[in-house]
């Protein structure tokens, strides 16, 4: 009888640690992203370090101060990849993370493949936005582009 009891306290104790991470990890941390009026998305030149504001409408998005890496946006920009590509700092190795459920506008997986097909281009949007991550910048052909932060390709080997 007791091990029966005590079975169903460890089932539903881990149901319910089960239940609270879930919410930890897709709901708890996050609130609105906030953006600078008039310098909301800003991308890295090729000629200088100092990142420069771009046209952006329309823009969403989401952050968590509990890490660097929960920032994803999403937006419009009427410039055209072949213009941001002769002006902004391409970025190599950038792979979009996975935003939680509910923020239905950025999609990981098909910006990674658009990204890998060539039909989307990644720009260094700010180095260094925390220690060894930084703001990346995909634009798809169509004007829709996305942000999130991400490890700095080769910032976690040797470690």
């Amino acid at each position: 009888m007791w091990g029966r009891i005590a079975a169903g306290v460890i089932v539903i104790s881990a149901l319910l640690t089960g239940a609270a991470v879930y919410y930890l990890q897709e709901y708890a941390y996050y609130t609105k992203a906030t953006f600078t009026p008039g310098a909301e998305i800003v991308l890295t030149p090729i000629e200088g370090d100092q990142p420069e504001a771009i046209l952006a409408e329309n823009i969403e998005g989401i952050d968590a101060e509990s890490s660097p890496l929960r920032f994803r946006a999403c937006f419009h920009t009427p410039l055209t990849q072949a213009m941001l590509s002769e002006t902004y700092r391409a970025y190599e190795g950038a792979e979009p993370l996975n935003a939680p459920s509910w923020f239905g506008c950025f999609d990981a997986a098909a910006i990674g493949a658009a990204l890998e097909k060539g039909e989307a281009l990644a720009f260094l949007s700010q180095s260094d936005i925390a220690p060894d991550v930084d703001r990346v910048v995909a634009v798809f052909a169509d004007g829709r582009a996305f942000a999130w932060h991400q490890f700095r390709p080769g910032a976690l080997e040797g470690n």
